[in-house]
């Protein structure tokens, strides 16, 4: 059987645009000279700790001492204006039988919290696992391959669902299928359908509404 993997940020919630924001803010407050289009161009999809790795190695700047601000920022607007992605929950109900699990590069307790906030957290409890759970995340596999294995499912069986450029590589490399979806508000800033068809995905849908048909194809149902 089929099993589904999702991505969470800008694929099942809505919150790429703030966490961009708030990272941003915290990056230049730290000293890089970093722009929120460079963090839509290079960072999304990634883990914090890379994110603030690749900053250090680059810039010099170690912003590590305010992610305690960073995090309690965001949540904070999290809880006053994050939505689910349009859509996606009668989506999920719509979709073909089989699976399925959230693999994202947040931590725990961000996912608990944010599928809890946008009522999404039930579709996948308890297959909800974090970039934090495994030695490399995003653009490595490791995570999509936690997640198969914990759904009991060959990887060449799974489908994942994404949104950035280090998810579809993640999901390839982890030698499974990948639609790109496009449907986050972020989409326009982070050029997404410019970037994500050169990763040659097996589908691209615009919209969740677009998810149920396209997997029923993928599956040749």
């Amino acid at each position: 059987m089929t099993a589904f993997i999702f991505d969470c940020d800008g694929v099942l919630i809505d919150s790429e645009p703030l966490s961009v924001a708030e990272l941003g803010r915290s990056l230049r407050d730290a000293g890089a000279p970093t722009t929120d289009a460079e963090i839509y161009d290079r960072m999304i999809g990634r883990p914090i700790a890379e994110i603030v790795a690749i900053i250090a190695s680059e810039t010099g700047t170690d912003a590590t001492p305010l992610l305690p601000a960073y995090r309690d920022r965001l949540r904070a607007r999290f809880d006053a204006e994050l939505q689910p992605i349009p859509g996606i929950a009668d989506a999920i109900r719509a979709m073909p039988p089989g699976p399925r699990a959230v693999a994202s590069s947040s931590t725990l307790p961000r996912l608990n919290h944010t599928l809890s906030l946008t009522g999404l957290h039930d579709l996948f409890a308890p297959h909800i696992y974090s970039a934090t759970q495994v030695e490399r995340g995003k653009p490595e596999p490791d995570l999509f391959l936690f997640a198969a294995q914990h759904l009991n499912t060959p990887p060449a069986d799974c489908i994942v669902i994404e949104d950035s450029p280090a998810g579809i590589r993640a999901a390839k490399a982890a030698g499974m299928r990948v639609v790109a979806f496009l449907g986050g508000s972020h989409a326009g800033a982070a050029r997404l359908g410019e970037r994500l068809p050169a990763l040659n995905p097996d589908a691209i849908i615009a919209s969740a509404a677009e998810l149920p048909d396209t997997l029923r194809r993928m599956m040749g149902a």
